[in-house]
């Protein structure tokens, strides 16, 4: 069988299961589930790999709603990741919906297409990719150790190739003052409202002067209790963001001086919390398989949008493009709604979504068919990868 029958046959695959992964992407939306807590949308994943061949490890690498698949014994192991967390309020307004439907369904398109013996395909369910890491956990234990390549597909306003995703660090932050009555005897009070607004606007004075290429936002989560009484405590969140590892680490130095001023100024302790294990890298999009990707995208009708003003969010694949070759195109939806708005949330739920995921799973089944099937593209993604190329 030549390369595009094999092609076909996983685009034919996938049509077969297109009404399946709609049912689950529904299903998915209609019962948001935030980090760590996707047992709904865990318990509709998991039977469907297992029902298409799949030897799964449940409750993978200690984590409740994980998952990982494992067909085949060929020479090449390709990875693809799904993602079915929630977001507080708003639901699915990232589409990790369409991710997990995109993702299972590439992954059993390509078990129905090729033998066994020529590629070993892993299907991941990877929770809580909204600021908590889960990948970053799959990683520490040794998921990918065994993985050549890795894949998956985020859905969005219009279809990018490659987006230039930030690194990004989340810091807590909390101050402790002294409270008092703040009329009777403010004197003798410490504001850690104060020195959380010191800080916060230090920050914002910061970003006035930062690379083009690096973003930090935030916001007060505790403000204080009564407003006649002098805060005592008070916490803030703030991300870090930046497509340079170095210069993440040297605005990370600067964010904490602004942190440190806060106390400096009023009196209070700080404490500051940069959840080094929860860290996101920036993505390391992998050129040839880019190329095929795009490639194969473009003969399913689909096109792209070229970036020429950097804009981007982060994710923890970029933590796993760190570790073997990845890519993790966008994908529109059928409408310039934007990601993490109520509007985005509508619309991942619409036919036109659901087009659009049917499409890019058969775009990423065909990619993973020529990484099956050409072992060259194979050594060309891991030359680009060590940076040999």
């Amino acid at each position: 069988m030549t390369l595009t029958e094999t092609q076909q046959r996983a685009n034919e695959a996938v049509d077969a299961i297109a009404r399946d992964l709609i049912r689950i992407s529904k299903e998915i939306h209609s019962h948001p589930e935030l980090a760590w807590e996707e047992h709904y949308a865990y318990a509709q994943l998991v039977p469907f790999v297992k029902e298409h061949g799949f030897t799964v490890t449940e409750h993978a690498y200690g984590m409740q709603t994980a998952f990982r698949g494992d067909w085949g014994h060929g020479p090449t192991t390709i990875a693809i990741c799904a993602e079915y967390d929630a977001l507080p309020e708003v639901g699915h307004a990232c589409g990790h919906n369409l991710i997990a439907t995109t993702g299972v369904g590439s992954a059993v398109a390509l078990t129905k297409a090729l033998d066994p013996s020529q590629a070993r395909i892993v299907i991941l369910g990877t929770p809580a990719e909204e600021g908590s890491g889960g990948k970053i956990r799959m990683i520490d234990g040794g998921c990918f150790d065994d993985i050549d390549v890795a894949m998956m597909a985020h859905p969005g306003p219009v279809d990018i190739d490659a987006s230039p995703m930030f690194g990004v660090a989340h810091v807590d932050v909390e101050y402790h003052g002294k409270a008092v009555h703040a009329s009777v005897f403010p004197e003798q009070g410490l504001n850690a409202l104060d020195a959380l607004v010191t800080a916060y606007q230090a920050i914002a004075q910061l970003r006035q002067h930062i690379r083009r290429d690096a973003r930090i936002h935030g916001i007060i989560k505790h403000g204080g209790d009564a407003a006649n009484v002098v805060p005592e405590y008070t916490k803030g969140a703030f991300y870090v963001r930046a497509l340079k590892p170095w210069y993440l680490e040297d605005l990370k130095k600067r964010v904490q001086a602004c942190f440190d001023a806060g106390a400096l100024a009023t009196g209070c302790t700080v404490e500051v919390d940069w959840h080094a294990d929860a860290e996101y890298a920036p993505m390391k999009n992998n050129g040839p398989m880019v190329e095929i990707y795009r490639r194969n995208a473009e003969s399913l009708g689909r096109n792209f949008f070229e970036m020429k003003d950097l804009t981007s969010g982060s994710s923890d694949m970029g933590n796993v493009s760190q570790v073997v070759p990845s890519i993790h195109p966008n994908f529109g939806v059928g409408a310039a709604k934007f990601t993490h708005s109520q509007e985005f949330t509508a619309v991942a739920a619409t036919e036109a979504a659901h087009e659009n995921m049917i499409s890019v799973a058969k775009a990423l089944a065909m990619t993973g068919v020529e990484l099956a099937l050409d072992p060259d593209l194979v050594a060309r993604a891991k030359a680009d990868f060590k940076g040999t190329r």
